[in-house]
């Protein structure tokens, strides 16, 4: 058990114990209705189903994923004062956190790489990754391989994860679902903090970044050339473009979602005085991040219905 050293607080006297499970509810509410027909989409229609949008259905299913095994249980962290489910529901919300947030990124980092070989070498793009049986083929072993390596990557999380008691007073205890096994060493928190800050974040992100700002610049020094092109080509490239700026517009939500629990993390972690130094900031901080690393799940459908004329066509139907 681990002592709690700042002046703990009633629930009851909080507003994160009356705000999370309501905004919990909306996550719910729209992340299964948005993902579930942004699925059905791509399942009924065959004009939906080509490169890019394999690669978004991949993202849906992760949304969906984390929506319906996390968001329902850990929707009340912030409402009741110990984990009331058991250690099996424990272990396969963070293991199924991490499915999620991995295949995200990943498959964000794959699109991004898509779009980047589909603007700068179309031809080459035709033949190996465009409509062809064979992209096909390869686009579906790239989502399930990193489908694959996320679930790999979550294994710890699920090993490791248990329900450890806190103790705030010689008569006061509560429980919370931990994914950080305390026999598998003192450093074993910090080094999965920042591996997770690297490998789920910060790495991903720079390769993503690569990969747009070289599009930006071919799409810059092409520009020269636009007045020789065919008209059916600066069709399909403007095409293109907006795939690109669609795809880019999930890499900036997922950006932003998960900016601040890593924030927090990396500061809680890696501050020699974090417990000295917690405040009413900080516990906000923390808060916000818990709630935006779950509002990515139901966001995606939103911005890809503000940038897809076709897909915002289906889904009103």
């Amino acid at each position: 058990m681990m002592n709690v050293s700042h002046t703990y607080q009633p629930y009851y006297e909080r507003p994160e114990t009356y705000i999370v499970p309501l905004i919990f509810a909306l996550i719910f509410v729209i992340g299964v209705v948005g993902n579930g027909t942004l699925v059905a989409v791509f399942v009924r229609h065959k004009a939906m189903r080509n490169v890019p949008n394999t690669y978004i259905l991949s993202l849906a299913l992760a949304d969906l994923l984390v929506i319906i095994t996390c968001v329902p249980f850990t929707s009340i962290v912030y409402t009741v004062e110990s984990w009331p489910w058991g250690e099996t529901v424990c272990r396969v919300s963070e293991a199924a956190k991490d499915v999620s947030i991995g295949v995200s990124v990943f498959t964000l980092t794959a699109l991004s790489a898509d779009r980047y070989f589909a603007i700068v070498d179309p031809l080459r793009k035709l033949h190996a990754t465009g409509g062809s049986k064979r992209a096909t083929r390869l686009t579906v072993a790239t989502a399930v391989g990193i489908w694959v390596l996320a679930a790999l990557l979550a294994a710890p999380a699920y090993i490791g994860s248990y329900v450890r008691a806190f103790v705030v007073n010689p008569t006061t205890q509560f429980l919370v679902c931990y994914p950080y096994p305390m026999e598998w060493g003192d450093n074993y928190p910090r080094t999965m903090v920042l591996i997770k800050f690297l490998v789920y974040y910060s790495l991903p992100l720079a390769v993503i970044a690569l990969f747009y700002v070289l599009m930006a610049r071919h799409l810059v020094l092409s520009t020269q050339n636009v007045p020789g092109e065919m008209q059916g080509t600066q069709r399909q490239m403007r095409a293109r473009r907006k795939v690109a700026l669609t795809v880019l517009a999930f890499v900036v939500v997922f950006a932003a979602c998960f900016l601040p629990l890593h924030v927090f993390m990396m500061w809680f972690y890696y501050s020699p005085t974090a417990q000295e130094d917690y405040n009413g900031f900080w516990h906000g901080l923390r808060i916000v991040g818990f709630c935006t690393s779950f509002l990515n799940s139901c966001v995606n459908p939103i911005a890809l219905y503000c940038t897809s004329g076709i897909f915002r066509k289906h889904f009103n139907r």
